[in-house]
């Protein structure tokens, strides 16, 4: 097989890593109630958090990235470059639209960090340093997500990685989208603080 036909096989291996909902195994195996129930419905780590289980939500962030991290990588090493980059994509789509879950998956954002560590590591290490900074300023971890997203792809822009800027913009208009109802409680002053039980 060639490395342009394995770009489709990348997709694949990159959309069935992504669309393993650790968010909602983890509090499953735990006992607690069904996180697609409380908060905002998503699977991620911040919804996870407002079960109260601190760990939970540091098992799913930690998860959620590394299957990111762990699509790129694999194909990557199978067929180079443009397959992880390939593969990041499809796995973050697993992971907002999981088939396992009728397509209603989480918002991204520990996924998105994964692909960067695994695609060019420095991206990601901006990435979490602008979200913590505003995450620290104002406690809301979708406000966090929407501002390192939109300046994650400019910074790999800048430092001539325009491939990878590119991949960050399709994966920022996603993360967005992902965030449409995140932006309307915000704009309405209803969203919920980072650390708040719903």
């Amino acid at each position: 097989m060639g490395l342009e036909a394995f770009l489709p096989v990348a997709f694949i291996i990159g959309y069935l890593l992504g669309s393993i909902p650790f968010g909602l195994v983890l509090t499953r195996l735990a006992g607690t109630q069904d996180i697609r129930s409380i908060g905002s419905g998503s699977i991620g780590a911040t919804n996870v958090l407002r079960t109260g289980r601190k760990s939970l939500a540091a098992g799913t962030l930690l998860l959620d990235a590394l299957k990111g991290t762990a699509a790129v990588v694999i194909s990557g090493y199978i067929a180079g470059p443009n397959a992880a980059m390939v593969a990041g994509l499809g796995a973050f789509l697993g992971h907002l639209f999981p088939v396992w879950l009728k397509f209603r998956g989480g918002k991204g954002v520990a996924v998105y960090i994964g692909i960067l560590l695994g695609l060019f590591w420095p991206a990601a290490l901006v990435f979490c340093v602008l979200w913590l900074a505003t995450a620290f300023t104002t406690r809301y971890s979708s406000l966090s997500a929407l501002v390192a997203s939109f300046i994650t792809p400019m910074f790999l822009w800048w430092f001539g990685h325009l491939a990878l800027a590119a991949l960050a913009a399709v994966l920022t208009l996603l993360l967005f989208y992902a965030h449409r109802e995140n932006i309307k409680r915000l704009q309405s002053g209803k969203e919920s603080r980072i650390g708040e039980k719903a």
